[in-house]
C-alpha cells in the first residue's frame, strides 16, 4: 500500500524561458516511485478570479477576446498578481480596470490549481460586492479588450449552457457562488 507521502527531488533545472508573467523551469526529476524524468514546469506568480456581484442573484461578466484560442468569450475577470501584491488588494486593482468599478467589500472564496500537471498558478476567487465608481478611473491593460455586462445569475448559467462560457475559472467561480446560495 502506497502512503503518498513521499515527493519528487528535484536533480537539476534550467530555466528555458522567462517572461513577464510566467516563466519555465525544465527539471531533471526524482519522482516519488523512484523514475527520473524530465518535466517542463510552468511557473506562474499566481491570480485572482474575481465574481462581481452588483446585487444578489446578479453577477458581471466581461466579453473579451482570448487569442490562445482565437475566440471571444464571456469570462469573470481576472488578472495576473504583480510582484509581491497581496491577493485582496489585487482583487480591488482587477475589479477597478477590467469592469470599471471598485469593490467596498472582498471576500476570499477559496484557492485553486487550474492545470497542476504542469504549470504552479493558484487562482485565488473573490466575491466583490457594494461595487462603486472609483475617483478616478484606473487604466486597463493596454493589450485587452473588455465590455462588462452585469446579468442574472440564470442568464449567466444559459451563456454556459449555450457553449459562450468555456473557461473554466468561470463555470468554478459560478458553482461558488451558486453553492453558497443553495446553503443559505
Amino acid at each position: 500500500m502506497t502512503t503518498h507521502r513521499a515527493v519528487s527531488r528535484v536533480l537539476r533545472r534550467t530555466v528555458p524561458f522567462k517572461g513577464p508573467i510566467f516563466h519555465v523551469d525544465r527539471e531533471r526529476v526524482r519522482l516519488p516511485n523512484g523514475h527520473v524524468k524530465a518535466m517542463d514546469i510552468v511557473r506562474h506568480r499566481g491570480s485572482v478570479v474575481l465574481i462581481p456581484r452588483p446585487s444578489r442573484g446578479r453577477v458581471i461578466l466581461i466579453r473579451q477576446y482570448r487569442h490562445a484560442i482565437r475566440k471571444w468569450i464571456w469570462e469573470l475577470p481576472a488578472g495576473s498578481l504583480e510582484p509581491r501584491e497581496r491577493p485582496a488588494a489585487a482583487a480591488r486593482r482587477e475589479c477597478g480596470e477590467e469592469i470599471g468599478l471598485v469593490p467596498g467589500r472582498v471576500r476570499r472564496l477559496g484557492m485553486f490549481y487550474p492545470t497542476p500537471g504542469f504549470c504552479d498558478e493558484r487562482m485565488i476567487f473573490f466575491e466583490c460586492t457594494k461595487l462603486r465608481r472609483p475617483k478616478t478611473p484606473l487604466a486597463g491593460d493596454e493589450d485587452e479588450q473588455i465590455t462588462p455586462r452585469a446579468m442574472s445569475i440564470a442568464d449567466a448559467w444559459k451563456l454556459v449552457d449555450g457553449g459562450q462560457i468555456i473557461d473554466m475559472k468561470t463555470v468554478l467561480g459560478l458553482l461558488l457562488i451558486e453553492s453558497e446560495r443553495a446553503t443559505l
